[in-house]
């Protein structure tokens, strides 16, 4: 059995926890969010927590990984409704620029022309000069589109230049070894 997949998830107070055929349905503060269950992932809801079980782990090496799976995300839905998520990302590069317009950001990243990215429905940025901070209720989404800004424009390995996440560390390269 999966060690991960057998911790309950606690349900704080203000959340609501709703099972509608083979639906999650997690309610707070901040929002709401569903998700299709696995037809070998069970839940029992109680008042105070959420226990994941599957049907029969001694054989079914897939059953036990969807435990451990479906429990995480259980709990990030959880936390989500809740807290929320929050993902940094910076603008390394001279004359690389970005701005929040409505429900999109206007990249300039060294091409010819600025690139329009549309902001998916429940994401929210934030620009500090060369900072921007994504923030969610859905880990899932959150981190699909930091990745997607992020491959606007990859940081290089030879001056760092590129949109990189705020704890990543580039690996520089030397460059010619002619050039001194």
């Amino acid at each position: 059995m999966s060690r991960i997949g057998k911790r309950p998830v606690p349900i704080p107070q203000g959340v609501q926890v709703t099972m509608k055929e083979d639906v999650l349905i997690v309610k707070g503060p901040k929002g709401e969010l569903t998700r299709k269950i696995h037809p070998k992932v069970k839940l029992s809801i109680d008042s105070e927590k959420i226990q994941v079980s599957v049907s029969d782990t001694r054989r079914d090496k897939e059953a036990k990984s969807l435990q451990g799976l479906f429990r995480v995300l259980v709990d990030n839905m959880v936390t989500g409704v809740t807290k929320g998520f929050q993902k940094s990302l910076e603008i390394v590069g001279v004359g690389y620029r970005a701005e929040v317009s409505g429900n999109s950001v206007i990249f300039n990243l060294g091409y010819s022309h600025p690139i329009n990215f549309p902001l998916p429905k429940g994401i929210e940025a934030k620009v500090d000069k060369s900072k921007i901070t994504l923030t969610g209720i859905d880990k899932e989404l959150l981190g699909q589109t930091a990745a997607n800004i992020r491959a606007l424009r990859s940081p290089e390995p030879f001056k760092g230049k590129g949109i990189k996440y705020e704890d990543e560390v580039i690996r520089r390269k030397a460059g010619k070894a002619g050039a001194k």
